[in-house]
């Protein structure tokens, strides 16, 4: 039995991801407002109140860490400096301090138990393209949890204690279709050389597959899925 914890759970990427974690041998918890254990990341206590939830109902053992909760908000250069600088340490909090806070408590938890154990996190192309001048702060976060997944790979790999990193580009979920409009989609659907965004199912065939299949030696990798518009 593989037991899974997935942040993020309700919609888009996190539903699809979740949908695809079903089945003989699999015991998933998710987290989210509509499914799972609610847990606002805002909150300095939640990160570590949802683990302790998650590890109870998974009867003391997790086995993968998935972090996908995150939020995409605009934080314009024009604020008032206050306002500003407080969208983005709510920005950092619940995209990357939240993530790297689960990501400690498995490995602490894999280490006490002398067990393996698998992180993969959903970051974003923004991670090393940039995002617009409303989203320093997103970009910022990603490019942060990028870092941390290799760490974490490089530190933990002889552990058996593996990290991945998942950058999609443009999906589509009600927060990528409601940023499309605002942008005007045809002009960014013009520099995805695919021709148009990913699908969550995609990505959610990129998390399992790190999630459960992935050989070790790919410990560290970054999956790009961004229809060619941003190659490295």
């Amino acid at each position: 039995m593989t037991n899974i914890l997935l942040t993020g759970s309700s919609r888009g990427i996190g539903a699809a991801i979740a949908q695809t974690l079903t089945g003989d041998g699999l015991r998933l918890v998710g987290h989210g407002t509509q499914s799972g254990i609610s847990a606002d990341f805002a909150d300095p206590a939640a990160p570590r109140a949802l683990w302790e939830k998650a590890l109870a109902a998974l009867d003391g053992r997790i086995d993968v860490l998935i972090n996908n909760a995150g939020v995409f908000e605009a934080t314009p250069l024009d604020l008032d400096h206050d306002d500003w600088v407080a969208g983005w340490e709510r920005t950092m909090r619940i995209n990357l301090t939240a993530s790297a806070e689960l990501c400690r408590l498995a490995i602490r938890h894999w280490q006490a138990e002398g067990r393996p154990g698998r992180i993969v996190n959903v970051a974003s192309r923004a991670a090393y393209r940039g995002d617009s001048p409303a989203h320093w702060h997103y970009a910022a976060s990603k490019a942060g949890m990028v870092a941390m997944t290799k760490s974490i790979a490089r530190g933990y790999a002889a552990q058996g204690i593996l990290a991945f990193a998942i950058c999609p580009g443009f999906t589509m979920t009600g927060m990528a279709e409601e940023y499309l409009a605002s942008r005007g989609g045809d002009k960014l659907l013009a520099d995805i050389p695919l021709g148009r965004v990913a699908a969550p199912e995609e990505i959610a065939t990129l998390a399992r597959f790190c999630a459960l299949e992935a050989p070790p030696s790919m410990t560290g990798a970054v999956l790009d899925a961004n229809g060619a518009s941003y190659v490295r």
